[in-house]
């Protein structure tokens, strides 16, 4: 009776772990075999492709001071000046007006200063009488220095010698304090820049004094070395860009001209920690972000998103995502769904 009792007992514990075993074997035949790569970040300088326009460092706009009709232009664009050459003009009989009537009221408050105090030596006006008079001369004084100081920016002069880039107003124009009339840059060979827009990881890779590679169309070809002499503080507007300018080193004025289009490959010198990993392991995405599949236990597989810095030589260079994985799946991952049950093969 005893035989029976055990031999029930083990044929019922057999039964029971049947199923688990079954089980087991089913996870087993599932998962999906795949290799993968381990991640390391690499510290690596890519080269920055941008493009944008040939400007100087010393472009200026001039304007009048004061409002008014415009009397002549002299100039046209494209013109070479000289410093002190007068360029424009306002119309000056509004100007010339309100400095003659500072005149005339500087004339009479000279007078009256002069009768007070002649009278307060002689004890007839008072103290204060004199001090007022006093105090309306050099009212009168400091008004007629403004007009006569508005007076001469009534016309403009260039600061230095170069070239009109822009003619923004003519003859018989009405303009306000400090409208834009002419458009000038410095006759400095040595001044060229090209004024490149960057997207904001880029803008932040780059430094002053990295090293550019410059052509324009213009140049037939021709390349010229150049570094970057400025970086802008904020976001262009109209672009959504940032700014940064490079200077042209060694290109023949003949060849350049302000607006002219050209391309710039920049080298930083600061490295950046990135993952390179293969294209193979990418299942879609763009030239800037994309999904892969990872492993963090070697079990199982999960679907992140990364973010792609640069495509080269079948490499694809990786910014930020793969901070928690253990490993990269490279093949296999066709198969694979977020979850999904995983058997590492070399």
């Amino acid at each position: 009776m005893k035989k029976l009792s055990l031999l029930f007992l083990m044929i019922t514990l057999l039964a029971a772990c049947t199923p688990q075993k079954k089980e087991l074997a089913t996870q087993a035949s599932d998962a999906i075999p795949v290799s993968v790569m381990n991640l390391k970040q690499e510290n690596t300088t890519e080269n920055i492709q941008a493009s944008g326009i040939c400007t100087t460092e010393d472009e200026t706009y001039l304007g009048f001071k004061i409002g008014g009709v415009v009397q002549h232009v002299f100039v046209k664009e494209g013109d070479a000046v000289k410093a002190g050459q007068l360029l424009a003009s306002l119309n000056l009989t509004e100007i010339n007006a309100q400095v003659q009537q500072a005149q005339i009221m500087l004339e009479k408050a000279q007078r009256d200063h002069a009768r007070a105090k002649n009278l307060y030596r002689d004890s007839v006006a008072t103290l204060e009488q004199y001090q007022n008079a006093k105090t309306g001369l050099e009212i009168a004084q400091q008004a007629y220095n403004a007009g006569s100081f508005n007076q001469s920016y009534a016309e403009i002069r260039a600061s230095k010698a170069g070239y009109i880039l822009k003619k923004l107003a003519n003859d018989g124009q009405v303009v306000g304090p400090g409208t834009p009339i002419l458009l000038m840059n410095g006759a400095n060979k040595a001044n060229w820049v090209l004024k490149v827009g960057l997207s904001d990881r880029d803008w932040a890779a780059t430094s002053i004094g990295d090293p550019a590679e410059i052509s324009m169309d213009a140049s037939e070809g021709q390349r010229f070395s150049g570094s970057v002499t400025g970086k802008s503080e904020g976001v262009d507007p109209v672009t959504g860009t940032l700014w940064v300018n490079i200077k042209i080193n060694g290109a023949p004025s003949s060849k350049l001209a302000a607006g002219l289009f050209g391309k710039a490959k920049i080298t930083p010198r600061k490295q950046v920690k990135t993952w390179v990993i293969p294209y193979d392991a990418i299942l879609d995405g763009n030239a800037t972000e994309g999904y892969v599949f990872i492993t963090k236990d070697g079990k199982t597989a999960e679907k992140v998103k990364i973010q792609i810095t640069r495509i080269k030589h079948g490499n694809v260079f990786v910014a930020s995502g793969l901070e928690e994985a253990q490993a990269l799946i490279t093949r296999g991952n066709a198969y694979l769904e977020a979850g999904s049950a995983i058997k590492i093969i070399r």
